[in-house]
């Protein structure tokens, strides 16, 4: 295995890992027993990569046969019910670690897409599928509003990650900086979102004013 394959293979556990880490927060938030927490994490931190797994033909997908994504769940779930205190100290931290996790699987799905010979088209909206279809499922199963539904800056951060890999293989930049360089941005632009309360043109809002 080559020096960049092993840099994906490790960007891909982190992002489960606190893809899981934001499901199981969010599952500990409701109440959930611990096998619903263990669900929700495992939901969140592998629905994305399983669905873009089935669109590419990686079958069957990465996160049912590979054992060390299953330990990344497990660890998250269990981190989460013994420290969850300690966990709670972030600001937010579902958003935190729900962002990280965006950014990093916005990478990954779109290197995977790409490496199994997809054109660029693809591999921009399998990484924003791999990126947000674990959050789709998990606010799903929380009975939330899934967040690419609302106004907030979420896919479209998930895309720019993307749009960046696409754009440093056509431009064949070393895949370690466009790696890092991409996953940075796509953090940068969701976590600023969040802070400065940045969002996406809403029509409802529009119409709310028209009738005052």
């Amino acid at each position: 295995m080559n020096s960049t394959s092993t840099i994906y293979s490790f960007l891909d556990l982190l992002g489960t890992f606190v893809f899981a880490l934001s499901g199981a927060v969010a599952a500990r938030q409701k109440q959930l027993d611990m096998f619903g927490i263990f669900s929700i994490a495992f939901s969140v931190a592998c629905g994305g990569g399983i669905i873009r797994d089935l669109c590419i033909g990686a079958i069957p997908p990465a996160g049912l046969t590979d054992w060390r994504y299953l330990v990344m769940v497990l660890l998250a779930s269990v981190i989460t019910m013994g420290f969850y205190r300690v966990v709670n100290v972030f600001n937010q931290p579902v958003l935190i670690f729900d962002a990280l996790g965006l950014s990093v699987f916005a990478v990954t799905g779109a290197r995977k897409a790409i490496f199994f010979g997809h054109n660029y088209e693809v591999a921009v909206l399998l990484g924003m599928v791999t990126a947000v279809g674990g959050g789709v499922i998990r606010d799903i199963l929380l009975n939330r509003i899934p967040v690419i539904m609302t106004k907030e800056i979420y896919a479209s951060a998930a895309m720019v990650g993307a749009i960046i890999v696409v754009g440093g293989e056509y431009l064949r930049y070393p895949k370690e900086i466009v790696a890092i360089v991409a996953i940075v941005s796509c953090f940068g632009l969701r976590f600023l979102s969040l802070h400065f309360h940045w969002d996406l043109p809403s029509f409802g809002d529009q119409e709310k004013g028209k009738t005052k």
